[in-house]
């Protein structure tokens, strides 16, 4: 008998992996919400996001597993209608929450994507649970969640110290949703994943997620960058983060409860990225850790400069991610790996080719609208 899943963020770089996985690989019955206006933009959407890893061919083999719920992530019942909540209720054995806000400077949207929309979820949780049960809740968080750190190496366990100041609205509300989990779903199945810095996959260059690897680029662009020599960078590869996401939550029982997508004691160091740039035809930034302060304070001014343009979104991206770059902190990743047998691949291995495509691509993707469906009688609908 096959699963029926609800999946949120179906549409969104990672989400795209994990949907990728259950179409390809299983015969389940995914429900996805999505903000469209009707189910051909829905799947308009879907393609967007699927292109990178399937054919229109392969798309419209397994589209018609996929039910389209519109709906908004931080409307009342998740802005579904009365008939759409109780068919998700009635229908639904395991839930995945990969949606969220992204928008890490945005207090107000962080509050209504991540704290409002999670907590809607949590509630269609319940409620299929009193219905028929729920087989597994899983959520995606963020190694973010570990707050100001410098230096340190951690476990799933280690990693959440309710003390501790948070870099930024995202990782705050990220923080709080883990908790509601727990605190309101305390005898459903769950996990908890924690991917780290996630740019690229390590089986071809292109992506579709441009903002953290656009900043990763600048570095190398720079005369001087506050970065130790020796600090590590805990970049992790999308396919691996997918993969992990996808075999975990099918899992009728899990080892552990919360899991770090993340390279952890192997992630390179930024020496090590710097050499292997150098290798092939770029010239690094000389490391200047003791400017990390005059770094931080001029990205900043310039990030709040009241003209937009491309030195201001540089500005902004850096006020983001310069701490996340150059705190030398890493996420152990044992619990993933030994579960699903297998490791993440190292940025030094597929980092060259991939910032190169971002670069020369203008950091954007080449879509292509979603075609008409094959004929019955075309060879690609027999194949």
């Amino acid at each position: 008998m096959s699963e029926n899943i609800f999946i949120t963020g179906a549409t969104g770089f990672l989400g795209s992996y994990v949907l990728d996985h259950y179409l390809r690989t299983t015969n389940a019955k995914v429900s996805v919400l999505t903000r469209a206006k009707n189910d051909q933009e829905g799947r308009e959407k879907l393609w967007k996001a699927l292109q990178i890893h399937q054919t229109p061919e392969v798309f419209y083999r397994h589209i018609d597993r996929v039910n389209v719920v519109t709906g908004d992530l931080s409307a009342p019942k998740l802005g579904m209608s009365d008939d759409a909540y109780k068919s998700v209720v009635d229908n639904t054995d395991s839930i995945l929450h990969i949606a969220a806000s992204l928008n890490r400077k945005s207090e107000k949207s962080c509050l209504n994507h991540n704290l409002r929309g999670t907590l809607a979820m949590l509630k269609l949780a319940q409620a299929t649970e009193a219905k028929n049960g729920l087989r597994r809740f899983s959520f995606v968080s963020t190694t973010a969640v570990a707050g100001k750190r410098q230096s340190e190496t951690l476990d799933e366990d280690a990693s959440i110290e309710w003390t501790r100041s948070d870099y930024d609205p995202y990782a705050r509300t990220k923080k709080m949703c883990e908790h509601m989990v727990f605190e309101l779903l305390p005898n459903v199945p769950k996990t908890i994943f924690r991917p780290s810095t996630v740019l690229g996959d390590s089986r071809f260059p292109e992506t579709t997620q441009f903002e953290m690897v656009q900043a990763f680029n600048t570095i190398f662009e720079l005369p001087l960058f506050p970065i130790r020599p020796e600090a590590r960078v805990d970049i992790v590869n999308a396919d691996w983060v997918g993969k992990a996401i996808f075999e975990l939550h099918k899992k009728d029982k899990t080892d552990h409860e919360i899991y770090h997508l993340a390279t952890g004691e192997k992630s390179p160091r930024a020496e090590q990225i710097a050499a292997q740039m150098r290798e092939h035809g770029r010239r690094p930034p000389k490391f200047t850790p003791r400017l990390y302060g005059a770094t931080e304070m001029m990205f900043n001014a310039i990030a709040s400069m009241p003209q937009r343009n491309a030195v201001t979104y540089i500005g902004s991206l850096f006020k983001v991610f310069l701490p996340y770059i150059c705190f030398d902190t890493v996420f152990k990743n044992d619990r993933a790996v030994n579960e699903i047998g297998v490791a993440p691949t190292s940025f030094l291995e597929y980092g060259p080719a991939y910032t190169a495509w971002c670069k020369n691509s203008g950091y954007r993707y080449p879509y292509a609208p979603l075609p008409p469906a094959p004929t019955k009688a075309s060879p690609e609908a027999r194949a």
